[in-house]
Formats: C-alpha cells, sequence, structure tokens
C-alpha cells in the first residue's frame, strides 16, 4: 500500500498516469474512491493523483492535526513530495475549502486552476450570510448522533448527500469510506465547518471552474454559485443528474467537463 509520511501522520496517495498533473482532494469522511472513475479515466491524457487525508480512508488515524490548516499544510507536503508544479487542485466539499486555505497560506505559485466542486464560501448561517448550510445548534446535534449511533449517522448522511441513492454498489462504497473515520475525527471535523473564506476567494487569481449538483438535499445551488460570484472570471457548471457527490454520481460527463477546463487554459 502506497504511504508517505507526512507531517507525523501515514498517508495513503494515489498516483496514475503521466502529462499534466491534476490532484484530487476529497470530502470529509471520504477518500480516494470517491475519484476513481477520475483517476483512471483522465489518466491516458493526465498525470492523475489523490490522497486520503489524515483520519480518513486508508491513511493513518492519528489523534491530532483534523484542522484545515493542518490538512493545507499536507497538501503542501504532497506537492513537494511528487515535485508538482503549475497543477490543477480539484476540490471536493471538504477538499475544495483545503483548496481554499492552500492558498490562503501558500499562495498560487505552484497552482494551474482549481475545480471547486459542490462547496459554498462560508459554511454557517450568519445575519450577514443567506448561505449557510449549518447552525450551530445542528453542529450540536449532529456531534451527539456521531458519538451515539454512527451508523446511523451514515446512513442517513448517504441518503442526503445523493440524488438517487438506490444503488446498492455506491451505498456499500460509501458505507466503507465513510466507517474509515472514528467518530472523534467526525466530531472533530465539524468545528472547521466555522470557517469562513469569503475575503480569500477574490484574491484567487488562477483560472477556475465552480461545479455543483442540482439536487439540493445537502447544499442549496445558490450557495455553491455564490462562490463562482466571488472569485474573479469563474466559471460555473451545473449537474443536473447529481446531489452532492458528482464524482460518482456523473462520473463519464464530470470527467468531460475537467477535460474541457483543462484544454481551455
Amino acid at each position: 500500500m502506497p504511504l508517505i509520511h507526512c507531517n507525523g501522520a501515514d498517508i495513503y496517495y494515489e498516483d496514475h498516469g503521466t502529462g499534466e498533473s491534476i490532484l484530487f482532494l476529497h470530502g470529509a469522511w471520504a477518500g480516494c474512491r470517491y475519484f476513481e472513475a477520475q483517476l483512471t479515466g483522465l489518466s491516458t491524457e493526465y498525470r492523475t493523483i489523490a490522497f486520503d487525508f489524515r483520519g480518513h480512508g486508508r491513511s493513518g488515524k492519528t489523534e491530532t492535526g483534523h484542522t484545515l490548516a493542518q490538512y493545507a499544510r499536507d497538501v503542501h507536503a504532497i506537492l513537494d513530495h511528487f515535485a508538482l508544479n503549475d497543477v490543477v487542485i480539484v476540490g471536493w466539499s471538504l477538499g475544495a475549502i483545503v483548496s481554499w486555505e492552500y492558498i490562503d497560506r501558500f499562495g498560487t505559485e505552484r497552482v494551474r486552476a482549481l475545480i471547486d466542486v459542490d462547496m459554498e464560501p462560508a459554511p454557517m448561517q450568519q445575519d450577514d450570510n443567506e448561505y449557510g448550510s449549518y447552525t450551530v445548534d445542528g453542529l450540536a446535534d449532529l456531534h451527539r448522533r456521531i458519538q451515539s449511533d454512527p451508523v446511523e449517522v451514515i446512513e442517513g448522511t448517504i441518503d442526503l448527500l445523493l440524488k438517487d441513492a438506490s444503488s446498492r454498489e455506491l451505498r456499500t462504497m460509501m458505507f466503507d469510506e465513510m466507517s474509515r473515520s472514528p467518530p472523534s475525527i467526525k466530531s472533530a471535523m465539524l468545528l472547521e465547518l466555522l470557517c469562513d473564506y469569503r475575503e480569500i476567494l477574490p484574491a484567487i487569481d488562477v483560472p477556475t471552474l465552480v461545479c455543483a449538483g442540482a439536487d439540493e438535499k445537502w447544499r442549496s445551488v445558490p450557495a455553491v454559485k455564490y462562490a463562482a460570484e466571488l472569485i474573479p472570471d469563474a466559471q460555473f457548471e451545473l449537474f443536473e443528474e447529481s446531489g452532492h457527490c458528482l464524482t460518482v454520481e456523473e462520473p463519464e460527463r464530470f470527467n468531460q467537463v475537467v477535460r474541457d477546463f483543462v484544454e481551455s487554459l
């Protein structure tokens, strides 16, 4: 199993193909398997790389380090390890936030372009933010349910994430991936949803594509589109047959959208 020892954690990664590099960053409680169709399907044209964040997937389950700042430092270490420059970063959900945190800390010198997938700039509801998806009371309730009935939380989350949650194969994969993150890490990551990148996104100076799933059980389209409105000259793409998990719900279309965007750079 390919591992990199990175900032005190063993990080699992996958590296396919050759050519221009695309780095995929997954969502919370997820992993590289959500990008299987991209890692293999795009590897004939590009070098496709993904890794499991610490505490996720097949990476080490460290007791500490589950912050956006540390995850961004891990991205920086991955870029160093693979000597990546002019990389296209595809960040889905939490991965999009980590890409924004990375840019805030390290700039865009090594980044050619961004693809942000189904994430809003400020997740929490606030008086000056009409697009937030979460409340403090809601996070507190989710924390209690994670600690008391983690299986129920996983099953319910899968129902919300997908436009059509009837695929047994897809549900099994998602359940397996979500189960790999211990409840302690799931709860720790909830506090990172207090972040706010509304002042960071307008400073992004690389081409950016923002993608959203049309099904709004998990996150509203206007909330995701708000990111495209804040990032200068960002493009926006709506996936009509997806909920939150575009890469597994519409993998062929997602791959084509990525190809078209990268070829346009």
